[in-house]
């Protein structure tokens, strides 16, 4: 409960969350960063008029390269670019300063003027060629923040407590057989059966529970998630798959540390194969919690539930077949 209260605290703060790892994401999606540039060589004018039209980028002409990198030297530049042209191609030099987060930030801006200044370049030469070119796609104006979201956030507030209940699991039966107090477990009129369902099944259910919080926490944040109610099912599905790897695994070594192990390792495999598949749980909760759902997304649930139940069913059997008295 304390877990839960603590994950539910960061989620009221979600918002800057994002804003902190979109920092990390699309560095130069976070505020207004000036970025000064000195601009040299043979196509010095074509260079400074797709450079300013980048957003955040000051672009400044110098007479040769020199010039601009001594006002670099200086700091009255952040970054220099250098175009010379050449058989009738433009190549380009870029200098950035060598410190953590400026550079990055500087690197870039950088970028998205170099992506202006060949769409330029593309836009002016292909009326000189003899065939005609590959249109060049629309360009987006799409919010970093959103995309983040998505992808990456939601996906990893879904699933980050699939993962902890697993791991709880695997602790309250390997703890319970250290410590020797499973046998006054089984003094109450309780089987063994019982206390495996009912540790798996209260692990089992704070992840749904947590995800239900969180994306209602995202909603009051600004942030809303499309179907729900899909999303439960599965956050509880892989909960359960999840939860009973775990229990199996305490079961089948009651040693904590190789249990916590061999869980690690089993939960990488089962999540490392489904990366593979193109309706893996990231991108199908993704793509639910947009609202662009794929059309197999309530049969990819609905095999997830399958898989849930199976490994539920598959404990029950492993635990009928266990002694309690070799624990």
């Amino acid at each position: 409960m304390l877990a839960l209260c603590l994950q539910l605290f960061v989620a009221a703060f979600s918002s800057f969350l994002v804003v902190g790892l979109v920092s990390l994401y699309d560095p130069g999606a976070v505020g207004d960063f000036e970025v000064d540039v000195a601009v040299s060589g043979d196509a010095t004018s074509d260079l400074v008029r797709a450079a300013s039209s980048v957003g955040g980028i000051d672009a400044r002409p110098y007479r040769d390269d020199d010039a601009a990198m001594r006002a670099f030297d200086r700091g009255d530049v952040d970054a220099v670019l250098s175009a010379e042209r050449l058989n009738g191609r433009v190549f380009v030099t870029a200098t950035a300063p060598d410190s953590n987060v400026e550079t990055t930030v500087v690197v870039v801006q950088l970028r998205d003027a170099l992506r202006q200044f060949e769409r330029t370049e593309r836009g002016e030469r292909s009326a000189f060629l003899d065939g005609s070119t590959l249109p060049l796609p629309q360009e987006t104006q799409s919010s970093p923040y959103y995309g983040f979201t998505y992808t990456v956030l939601v996906p990893l507030l879904l699933y980050l407590p699939v993962f902890i209940s697993g791991s709880i699991t695997v602790d309250s039966l390997t703890e319970e057989i250290d410590r020797g107090t499973l046998e006054l477990l089984r003094v109450a009129p309780l089987s063994l059966s019982d206390v495996v369902d009912g540790k798996l099944l209260a692990a089992a259910s704070l992840a749904p529970a947590q995800s239900l919080l969180w994306m209602f926490l995202l909603g009051v944040n600004g942030t809303p998630v499309s179907n729900p109610l899909w999303l439960f099912a599965m956050v509880a599905a892989l909960a359960t798959l999840v939860c009973s790897l775990g229990a199996a695994v305490a079961l089948l070594a009651p040693e904590r540390r190789a249990a916590q192990f061999l869980y690690s390792i089993g939960v990488l495999l089962v999540f490392g194969g489904t990366a593979l598949l193109p309706h893996n749980p990231v991108n199908t909760s993704a793509r639910l919690a947009i609202g662009s759902p794929d059309p197999l997304a309530p049969a990819v649930v609905a095999a997830y539930v399958v898989l849930g139940a199976g490994a539920y069913l598959a404990v029950r059997y492993l635990v009928g077949e266990v002694d309690p008295n070799e624990l």
